[in-house]
């Protein structure tokens, strides 16, 4: 065997990062020595795995396919290792998660899930939905949790649960007394919204297909607080998860609005790399966050 699984772990923190720098300084080893392990697999091979263009590599059509084969690899050895120091080690877990996801859903399930493997690491890192499923298909996470349908070809969408976008405003807006909104109503609004980029963005302007050449976005902003924030102090009116917002229902803080025969349904998806060997760890992840009791 002419490869070692640190060349392996090298190639693929190259990959990930297309500079030799930037993976080595993450790998913490010198750029030399990155470079030097790099051009010692591709010589042994007679392969070259990645395209130069200056400091910047990009995967060469062998690099793509070798990619998916190293990650299993590495993943396996890993799994191996956690193996050989114990049961208890086993568990750890890279998850990336939508805003409204990470920051409402994702933390109860990790109470849970360290209860059942109180030894595991679990990091969490909060993006929108396009994001998360390039972290996902860049291997940066070991799975995805996203509000919309990203189509790529190299992404497996598994579906997790339904959710509901409501419309909403202060109780002194105009539209606050109004039982439903009209399409005038839709049209005259000045709308506070999440970034075109979000599930959340994506599910609204499916929702209101028709009308949206019309609509007076005022304001938009990648993280939910601030639209309540801006809603709150009367800006305009806006639309996020209920999720987000069942607490300022409660205390009459915010006012939903209703649109009929508008479907603002939606699902949440659990997203993997396709053709990745799947860790246990992933299993115990996607179960624990399906318990319905």
């Amino acid at each position: 065997m002419k490869y070692s699984l640190r060349q392996l772990e090298i190639f693929l923190a190259i990959a990930r990062y297309e500079n030799i720098s930037r993976a080595a300084k993450q790998l913490h080893m010198s750029q030399s020595a990155a470079s030097s392990a790099l051009q010692t697999l591709e010589q042994s091979y007679n392969i070259s795995l990645f395209n130069r263009s200056g400091k910047k590599l990009e995967l060469s059509e062998e690099g793509k396919t070798l990619r998916n084969k190293a990650e299993v690899l590495v993943t396996h050895a890993g799994e191996f290792e956690q193996a050989l120091q114990g049961h208890s080690d086993i568990g750890h877990l890279k998850v990336g998660a939508s805003f409204t996801i990470g920051n409402h859903l994702a933390v109860s399930y990790l109470a849970g899930y360290l209860a059942q493997h109180p030894e595991a690491q679990v990091d969490i890192n909060v993006a929108n939905s396009s994001d998360v499923a390039a972290q996902v298909l860049n291997f940066e996470v070991d799975i995805g949790m996203i509000e919309g349908e990203v189509q790529h070809n190299g992404l497996e969408l598994i579906p997790w649960r339904q959710d509901q976008l409501v419309v909403f405003c202060n109780p002194d807006h105009p539209l606050a007394k109004k039982k439903s909104l009209t399409d005038s109503d839709i049209v005259q609004a000045r709308w506070i919204l999440r970034e075109p980029e979000s599930g959340a963005r994506q599910t609204f302007n499916r929702a209101l297909a028709g009308l949206m050449p019309k609509l007076d976005i005022y304001l938009q902003f990648r993280h939910n607080e601030a639209i309540k924030k801006a809603v709150e102090a009367g800006l305009g009116v806006g639309c996020l998860s209920e999720i987000v917002l069942q607490n300022n229902f409660k205390t009459g803080e915010l006012v939903p609005l209703r649109l009929p025969k508008r479907d603002m349904t939606r699902t949440f998806y659990f997203a993997l790399p396709k053709n990745r060997h799947r860790m246990l760890a992933i299993d115990w992840w996607i179960q624990e966050c399906s318990r319905t009791d």
